[in-house]
């Protein structure tokens, strides 16, 4: 496929995620990447424990941390078609994007259809005047209507989020293991029931506006000494950048500093601003200086 071909691809795939608020992208990995993923996840599966209240479930077990617990999630997190989807929806209301979560979910049997919801209600801002959030479920299993496949509701997203009203039936997002569902933070959904012997495992990864509070506190997950093994892209997506202006910085600087070794010396501040704002600060201190 060539890169004009590529570009088109990804256009139809966010067009479609703008339109009905969730779009579904066949085999966007190879089956033994998801494979391995599942493998080095197997042990936490086993010893998480099951959730306690009605929305997580009492039958779903969850965990965190995955970029710390298996390098094939680095995958999952940085896959290239994924964000060029995510990055127009989400780039016009933020300087950068970051890793809002990646966590492990496994629905056993005997699990209730979750209630729907919409993840950006996490944020109690403005519901449907902007996109906060678009999340990624990646199945590590088959997912089917009888196993608890994630319901979406489309048309629910943007000015129709205000409503709690919910019209239509969902979609069952029927998925193999590869395939990748896209939603938006205003679009309601929800797990469905596990009316089967088997476990349906899988994970959610989210990207968020670089400016908000993520779900997954990053630093915890990923302190210094876990965030200098990954790569300076990785390492900004989590949360070791800037997001200007100034926002989220070490002693005045980018916080990727903590990663190049331990620092003694007290650091001197460095502007991290927008070009736009770069000029009209230059500008104000340059009038400044000639009035002196």
């Amino acid at each position: 496929m060539t890169a004009a071909q590529l570009e088109r691809m990804h256009d139809r795939l966010a067009d479609q995620l703008r339109s009905d608020g969730y779009v579904i992208v066949r085999a966007a990995l190879p089956y033994p990447v998801i494979e391995a993923l599942d493998a080095d996840l197997a042990r936490a599966f086993e010893e998480t424990p099951f959730g306690e209240g009605s929305f997580y479930g009492p039958r779903t077990k969850r965990f965190g941390r995955l970029l710390a617990r298996s390098g094939f999630a680095q995958q999952l997190v940085l896959h290239p078609i994924i964000r060029s989807i995510v990055e127009p929806i989400l780039l016009p209301r933020c300087d950068v994007i970051q890793l809002n979560v990646a966590q492990a979910i496994a629905v056993h049997p005997g699990s209730l259809q979750q209630m729907p919801h919409r993840d950006h209600d996490m944020w109690r801002i403005g519901p449907g005047e902007t996109e906060y959030l678009v999340n990624v479920i990646w199945p590590f299993t088959r997912f089917t209507a009888a196993n608890g496949a994630t319901l979406v509701w489309p048309g629910t997203h943007g000015p129709n989020a205000q409503s709690t009203e919910l019209s239509g039936a969902p979609i069952v997002a029927e998925m193999a293991p590869g395939d990748a569902l896209l939603f938006l933070g205003s679009t309601a959904h929800g797990a469905g029931a596990n009316r089967t012997n088997e476990v349906r495992r899988g994970c959610v990864i989210g990207y968020s506006l670089g400016w908000l509070k993520t779900y997954e506190n990053q630093f915890l997950a990923y302190p210094p000494e876990v965030a200098r093994s990954f790569s300076p892209e990785l390492a900004a997506l989590v949360g070791y950048r800037q997001h200007r202006p100034n926002l989220g910085n070490y002693e005045g600087q980018c916080p990727s500093v903590v990663l190049h070794g331990t620092i003694d010396a007290p650091l001197g501040a460095i502007d991290a601003l927008r070009p736009d704002q770069v000029a009209m600060v230059d500008a104000f201190a340059e009038d400044q200086r000639r009035m002196q």
